[in-house]
């Protein structure tokens, strides 16, 4: 089966876009999906992301990870997913979609896009690290220097830990570099790999960067290998509420390819 792809980039975490409101892709395939994300043998890309007709909002967006395993959200892919939807003109420069966790809004302001989050409980104490839920699962390790962490290693070592188990989580490395900005790596779950950035990983560690600051409205600038990222966010009442991912996108290419040869 030949299937028309675009491919698309968020700050270097990167997505195979494919217009499914036709069906045109199976999504239980998950050997399939594995396959185009391969970076040597396939498309490459850490996930691949399925828009699909939905009868409340604009589009639904289904996420697969690298593995070929359907996730949970990604906040990354959804900033890309938005761009790709005003690409094929479902929305212009506003609009809603489904994703696993809920609906979520986004705009779009000179190729740059905000996307709404949902709200989460504030930051959960396991042991030495902090743990959140911003849509997937993350805990954050508060570290000195981003630079010198082997974030495969150690990633590998806290995402498999026991006290994750079974389905394990996100492990994001972040650094304060002054009041407002952080720089955060980030070890992602079904890439079984660093990734250049991590949407969901970036607004968990900039929610636990403000851990004990107590109720107010919070702006937090991310750097990350693969750009920068912004997330606003205000705590109130043990929650942060609010909360927007902002970045740029791009798009890199599109193509056909025939699963059969794969």
């Amino acid at each position: 089966m030949k299937i028309l792809f675009n491919k698309y980039h968020g700050t270097g975490n990167d997505f195979i876009m494919i217009d499914n409101r036709e069906s045109q892709i199976n999504g239980s395939d998950s050997g399939i999906i594995a396959k185009m994300c391969n970076r040597h043998f396939g498309i490459g890309a850490d996930g691949l992301i399925l828009i699909e007709k939905d009868s409340g909002e604009d589009f639904r967006m289904k996420y697969f990870n690298a593995d070929g395993k359907e996730a949970t959200m990604c906040g990354n892919g959804g900033r890309c997913a938005v761009a790709f939807a005003a690409q094929l003109g479902i929305i212009s420069d506003k609009g809603t979609f489904t994703a696993a966790d809920g609906v979520h809004r986004a705009s779009i302001n000179s190729g740059v896009i905000t996307l709404g989050m949902n709200n989460t409980k504030l930051p959960d104490e396991r042991g030495e690290y902090l743990f959140l839920d911003t849509g997937s699962p993350h805990i954050i390790v508060e570290t000195g220097n981003c630079d010198d962490i082997d974030v495969d290693i150690r990633g590998r070592e806290l995402r498999w830990s026991e006290q994750f188990a079974p389905e394990g989580v996100n492990v994001n490395f972040m650094e304060k570099i002054k009041d407002g900005t952080i720089m955060v790596r980030t070890y992602e779950r079904g890439v079984e790999a660093e990734t250049l950035s991590c949407g969901t990983g970036v607004t968990a560690a900039a929610i636990a960067s403000c851990y004990g600051s107590g109720p107010g409205k919070y702006s937090i600038d991310i750097i990350t290998r693969g750009g920068k990222l912004s997330v606003g966010f205000t705590i109130k009442e043990g929650r942060a509420s609010e909360i927007t991912l902002t970045g740029d996108t791009r798009f890199v290419f599109e193509g056909i390819i025939d699963t059969s040869l794969l």
